[in-house]
């Protein structure tokens, strides 16, 4: 039976290979009409599996309704995760603005699929790679320059209080918006809809060909149902782990990294060598001064806890000297050491990241923007020290 006789709408393309047929449904993420067309297709075809857009922990983000509740923030912090968790948190408070406007939560419809394959006893697939591996990836990708991009383009959609009329809503229920977002985004930063789309596209035909079964119903969003299609049919095998791999930082921030620390260190030593160990001493203060001063006024900016204060000036020339650890996380780590998110900042960070005002008022908000100010100013006093010691050698 082809896809005219089963009367599928055009967001439902059926492949064959090799004896096998693939259902694939291309959804809108924010459509009651695709989560109503993902219950028809699976409760018609009874597949032998369904898969789904969803790696584990996207599925438990979505299907707990009090998500950050489980949250542990040192935990976040001690792994470095904090750029992570921004991230998640911009994503979650764009999706939960046009769940309100559209009447229905983004994701609706691969809970759909999972709940309507759950009710008819069918096995499912999580066939989406790692949320964590792909953010990761996509990052250390990047060059300073482009994340920068990225974040303005992040606070800027945050910050965006225009109101979508009726024409626009009826757009977006139409469309896989949070693709075709990442396709405009894609644009002038190439290797995000590389990491986002594309590597995905392969990741997901992947594992919706290893899916048991004769007969497969997919559900993905809309964007990647061309990407899918083609790969489905393409008989090279793919090792997945090429696509888990998470990449080291750029050998650019490596050389800045080690290099910073090593130059100023040597320019001191040159110093005392050179113009005597009082000289020396005066430049091992203005390094101090010139890392702790700055990264201490961040936190002040952040309104953070005294001895986040007083740490943050501590800490500061030292992390500067090491590309292990930022100051900004040492900062963020004592900051929820000393006022750790009470549930209820927590529950309601997705609502308070787009209110300026909200991010000194819930702690949640207050530790990322210490982390994001401490790091800012010790990064300009690692320059500004460097130029000092540097000019003060010559």
């Amino acid at each position: 039976m082809n896809q005219n006789e089963r009367n599928y709408p055009l967001d439902v393309s059926i492949i064959n290979e090799d004896n096998r047929e693939f259902i694939i449904i291309g959804t809108a993420h924010i459509s009651r009409q695709s989560s109503d067309l993902v219950q028809e297709v699976i409760e018609k075809e009874k597949p032998d599996c369904v898969c789904v857009e969803l790696d584990s922990q996207r599925y438990k983000a979505l299907s707990e309704k009090n998500k950050w509740e489980s949250l542990d923030i040192k935990t976040v912090i001690k792994e470095k995760q904090l750029t992570t968790l921004f991230i998640n948190i911009i994503l979650s408070s764009y999706q939960k603005k046009l769940g309100e406007k559209l009447g229905v939560m983004p994701g609706t419809e691969m809970l759909m699929a999972v709940d309507t394959a759950n009710n008819l006893n069918l096995k499912i697939a999580l066939c989406d790679r790692e949320i964590r591996i792909t953010l990761r990836r996509a990052w250390n990708s990047m060059s300073f320059l482009q994340k920068f991009k990225l974040f303005s383009s992040g606070f800027a959609g945050l910050l965006d209080k225009t109101e979508l009329t009726e024409e626009k809503l009826k757009e977006l229920k139409e469309k896989d918006v949070l693709s075709e977002m990442i396709e405009e985004l894609g644009k002038s930063l190439p290797v995000l809809k590389k990491v986002l789309i594309d590597e995905r596209d392969i990741y997901l035909s992947k594992k919706i060909k290893e899916a048991d079964g004769n007969k497969i119903v997919a559900v993905v969003g809309a964007g990647h149902v061309k990407g899918i299609c083609k790969e489905l049919g393409n008989n090279i095998d793919i090792d997945l782990k090429e696509f888990e791999y998470i990449p080291p930082s750029s050998l650019t921030f490596k050389i800045i990294g080690w290099g910073i620390p090593i130059i100023i260190i040597a320019s001191i030593i040159l110093i005392g060598y050179f113009k005597g160990i009082s000289a020396a001493q005066d430049n091992i203060l203005i390094w101090i001064l010139a890392n702790g001063i700055p990264c201490s006024i961040g936190a002040i900016f952040a309104i953070a806890h005294p001895i986040t204060i007083i740490v943050s000036f501590i800490a500061a020339p030292i992390t500067s000297l090491s590309p292990l650890i930022g100051a900004g996380y040492v900062a963020a780590f004592v900051q929820a050491y000393f006022q750790p998110p009470l549930v209820k900042e927590i529950q309601t960070v997705s609502d308070d990241i787009g209110k300026i005002s909200k991010w000194w008022k819930n702690k949640l908000l207050k530790v990322l923007l210490v982390f994001i100010l401490t790091g800012l100013g010790s990064l300009i006093g690692t320059y500004i020290g460097a130029y000092e010691i540097i000019s003060n050698l010559f």
